[in-house]
């Protein structure tokens, strides 16, 4: 498979890195290739009834004392579930790091992840802007966070990183689309979590058992999805290649501070403005496979 390797069933593929003309194998070498995870080809079921929204709903109200977001009716524009289908496509097994993240960073001179406390209040976001210091950069991501997914990241800046990592590793990257993502994150069978049916909190990081914070990648092996994606639920929302209304993309995967985590299931769908830097909302990418 063109230097792709194989998957065989949880097993990482580690793409090969090739040397680009021009390039030396000591440069090469320094890009942090992201482990991926091999989806197949072929049907699976997306999107939530009603069953599976009213259960959501329940969660919340369970979680938060309140019933705003059936107030707000938040799942209801969830995609109908229903048989889609899809290409064989990797998909990494965790959202993008601090450390590899800053390798982009550092060899393409791009702004650091950052937002200054004016642009901040401008969101309305429910969080303080205090609350953003731990994801602020400053001459590199704030030290022990390395291997915690880089947040505070525009869906262009997403874009940005999965073209450099496209050109230095002579490998096709891109953000997935909605249906791309999901099929990933749960399956093939329209479970309602990654890992299945019910909602564990010893299974992601939320609200419900974190630390209000995100943590490193990979820190919850058993709620991996059926083909090993991890950080599915809960961590940080994560970019998608598929619009919301006008200047608005569809986010997936719920965050560290979701409690009850209705938002934390793949059907789960809500749009962000496009050039939010969220401490909230990270990406990971699809590696396309090549050209036969």
């Amino acid at each position: 498979m063109s230097g792709l390797g194989a998957v065989v069933g949880l097993a990482l593929v580690d793409p090969v890195l090739p040397v680009l003309p021009g390039a030396t194998a000591s440069l090469a070498q320094e890009v942090p290739v992201p482990a991926v995870v091999m989806v197949p080809a072929g049907p699976f079921i997306a999107g939530s009834d009603r069953a599976e929204r009213e259960a959501a709903y329940r969660l919340d109200e369970a979680a938060y004392r309140h019933g705003v977001t059936r107030e707000r009716q938040w799942y209801e524009n969830e995609r109908p579930r229903s048989v889609h289908d899809t290409g064989r496509f990797w998909i990494t097994r965790t959202p993008i790091t601090n450390r590899q993240y800053e390798v982009f960073v550092d060899n393409n001179f791009r702004e650091e992840p950052d937002v200054d406390k004016q642009t901040w209040d401008a969101y309305g976001l429910i969080h303080p802007y205090s609350r953003t210091a731990p994801y602020r950069w400053a001459g590199g991501p704030t030290e022990g966070r390395e291997d915690h997914p880089v947040v505070l990241v525009t869906i262009a800046d997403a874009y940005a990183y999965a073209g450099w990592l496209s050109e230095r590793t002579a490998r096709s990257w891109r953000l997935p689309t909605e249906l791309e993502w999901e099929k990933a994150a749960r399956g093939t069978d329209g479970r309602r979590f990654p890992w299945g049916e019910t909602f564990d909190p010893a299974l992601l990081n939320s609200h419900d058992a974190g630390p209000f914070g995100t943590v490193p990648v990979g820190r919850y092996p058993d709620g991996a999805s059926p083909f090993g994606m991890l950080d599915a639920a809960g961590q940080v929302f994560e970019w998608t290649l598929s619009p919301g209304n006008p200047g608005r993309f569809v986010v997936k995967g719920g965050s560290w501070d979701d409690k009850g985590c209705g938002v934390c299931r793949p059907a789960a769908r809500h749009a962000r403005p496009e050039q939010i830097k969220h401490i909230l909302i990270g990406f990971r990418l699809i590696l396309e496979e090549p050209a036969q």
